[in-house]
């Protein structure tokens, strides 16, 4: 189902899990990973390509919701601003989303509309967990570094760091502990 009002979402009786990051950062693939599903989410080059709230129905226990990316997208200012104000409409009052995946570029520096997004999603309380992707691009030690240097800005303005996985949709890399804390959050719904 995909459509940009919360009345028109499924009934709220599944627990749901949503992703969302800035545009290009790998979030259509790393759903088809974790679905083991090549074109479920529609992947694209260019940026902005999801512009709807897309819920989708696994196993029939739980609903896997992707959202429109943040930040640059090859459409105007107006339409960008109408996607944030409908993802933000559901991220703070979905009552049966367990948890909003932010995934972060692993290979970039601490990219402030990241920061600022994970400091609005913490002021509404909407339990969140981060993602960092495109891992098979880099070192180990790169990628610790670079989680490393993240984590530190977080530390500017968050007393208890939120919990991250790294992943690499091209690997599969983070999909058994992404899916594993699903089925456990799942248990307790």
């Amino acid at each position: 189902m995909s459509n940009t009002r919360l009345d028109k979402c499924p009934k709220p009786n599944k627990p749901e899990y949503a992703f969302i990051g800035r545009s290009n950062v790998g979030k259509s693939s790393l759903i088809n990973m974790l679905t083991g599903r090549k074109s479920l989410a529609k992947i694209s080059g260019k940026p902005g390509k999801t512009q709807l709230i897309n819920h989708f129905i696994i196993n029939e226990k739980w609903y896997l919701v992707d959202l429109p990316g943040y930040g640059y997208a090859k459409v105007g200012k107006e339409k960008r601003s109408s996607w944030m104000q409908f993802t933000i409409e559901y991220v703070t009052k979905r009552e049966n989303l367990q948890c909003l995946f932010i995934l972060i570029d692993a290979r970039i520096d601490p990219q402030t509309i990241d920061l600022e997004f994970i400091d609005q999603m913490g002021q509404n309380q909407i339990p969140f967990n981060l993602i960092f992707t495109k891992t098979d691009k880099m070192s180990a030690s790169q990628i610790q570094k670079n989680i490393s240097k993240f984590r530190e800005a977080l530390a500017e303005t968050w007393e208890e760091l939120p919990d991250y996985f790294v992943s690499s949709a091209r690997t599969g890399r983070g999909g058994d502990e992404i899916l594993s804390f699903i089925s456990k959050t799942n248990s307790d719904f």
